[in-house]
């Protein structure tokens, strides 16, 4: 088994972090570490444990596999799970366009 890329995972959720317009305060409140240990976690200068794998995940409102799914053999599944997640938010127009767009790009 290999070891899990803690280097890819930080720049994953910080990637999120900034496209949905959070901060690391945020994150930090709502898993209970400070903004420095999000800011450590980011920069690979800590490895992020499980449980507040969980809570960042949870603040980023992303599951735990997406955030993980680099390091799967078979990474689709919780991509599919996140578009999927994503999708059920939008309106019927939306979707309509989003499927336009996808056929366009295959």
């Amino acid at each position: 088994m290999k070891n899990i890329d803690f280097k890819a995972l930080g720049i994953k959720l910080r990637e999120i972090r900034v496209s949905r317009g959070l901060t690391q305060e945020y994150v930090a409140t709502v898993a209970n570490v400070n903004t420095s240990h999000i800011s450590n976690i980011e920069n690979n200068r800590v490895k992020i444990s499980l449980q507040t794998l969980v809570l960042v995940c949870n603040a980023l409102d992303i599951t735990v596999d997406y955030a993980l799914s680099n390091e799967y053999n078979c990474a689709d599944s919780s991509l599919e799970r996140e578009i999927m997640k994503e999708l059920s938010l939008c309106t019927t127009q939306t979707k309509e366009q989003i499927l336009k767009i996808v056929k366009a790009l295959q």
